[in-house]
């Protein structure tokens, strides 16, 4: 168990909670015989989003707050916040920001609740989100061996965006990074018409907001099974940008910062209707890969394949980000060096 589930028990043995930890994006309580959902979330400077465009900041933000209502198969309702403003945003700034916030809210129809605003030398943002859902909610636990993994789009958007901000000295060298970089607004999606579609058919589901290694980890964790997944859809734009870095591409999969996709599974003997039902619905959902009975944890990709099942690099046991990226890239060397590649 890492440091940071070691923490949450510990503060629940002094503070019960209506549910069981880490087997459900959102908790879920009951009221007036109704099922609820329940998601607190917060960002900071330290999440290594770009502050270039408010707009997307805010968007985006919004849109991670939610996700995890979405992989519980509900519907968001109703939504607060507490806007901490960093001492560098002016009244533009903080207008273009709440709009990004106010697009994502209108697009889901969810009643903002309101919230409290203060001012630091840094910005932070938590945003709490309540929904409900009419079906059962969709939990961690529910995946068995044989099932197939999908994931709602590309791989490598958030560790992308973090990307920006670590190698922010060796892309401003760079022109042709520097033109490309400006070009991409790398907006996340909310997955409203998708998980209503997960919620009938999935077996299990959760976000990628820590990435996607870490929530097909936590699927693996939870149901007590490894997995097996091969040919990543990684988004075009992050692989050039590694290859231009000369970093690993698989860093996109491995990294902490997540794209809020919904990472779910399918039992066989389900997979045809849901397949039929997404084309149906034009809704696409990328397979990559499946659930296993062993415990190993298996990255297939093209002329190689990495046994996942011990690494255990975390980023909340470093100091500083690029430290923990460096200490992946050398997992990664020394991988090779053992296989001979």
């Amino acid at each position: 168990m890492d440091n940071e589930k070691r923490t949450i028990r510990l503060i629940e043995k002094l503070i019960p909670r209506s549910g069981m930890s880490f087997e459900s994006d959102a908790e879920v309580f009951s009221l007036n015989g109704m099922q609820m959902l329940f998601s607190m979330d917060e960002f900071s400077k330290e999440d290594n989003f770009r502050e270039s465009d408010p707009f997307i900041l805010g968007a985006n933000l919004a849109t991670g707050s939610i996700s995890d209502i979405l992989a519980c198969g509900g519907t968001p309702l109703f939504y607060a916040h507490a806007m901490t403003i960093g001492r560098n945003w002016d009244d533009t700034f903080i207008m273009r920001f709440s709009k990004g916030v106010a697009q994502v809210l209108g697009n889901a129809n969810i009643t903002f609740l309101g919230g409290d605003l203060s001012k630091s030398e840094n910005w932070h943002y938590t945003a709490a989100v309540i929904g409900n859902t009419d079906k059962r909610p969709i939990r961690r636990k529910g995946a068995r061996a044989g099932d197939s993994v999908y994931v709602t789009g590309n791989i490598g958007a958030g560790n992308l965006e973090a990307a920006f901000s670590l190698y922010e000295n060796k892309i401003s060298g760079n022109k042709v990074l520097q033109k490309m970089i400006s070009s991409i607004s790398n907006r996340f999606y909310i997955r409203l018409k998708e998980s209503r579609l997960i919620r009938e058919y999935a077996g299990c589901c959760i976000d990628t907001s820590d990435g996607v290694f870490n929530a097909i980890n936590e699927i693996a964790e939870n149901n007590n099974t490894g997995y097996i997944l091969e040919n990543l859809p990684y988004i075009k734009r992050g692989t050039i940008l590694a290859q231009m870095l000369s970093l690993p591409v698989v860093l996109l999969f491995l990294g902490e910062c997540g794209e809020y996709e919904l990472l779910f599974t399918i039992h066989p003997e389900d997979e045809k209707d849901f397949i039929k039902k997404a084309k149906k619905n034009s809704l696409r959902f990328i397979n990559i890969g499946k659930i296993t009975e062993s415990h190993l944890r298996i990255l297939k990709e093209q002329d190689r394949t990495l046994d996942l099942t011990h690494l255990d690099i975390r980023a909340r046991d470093y100091d500083k980000c690029r430290d923990y990226i460096n200490a992946i890239i050398q997992w990664l060397k020394e991988r090779r060096v053992a296989n001979g590649a």
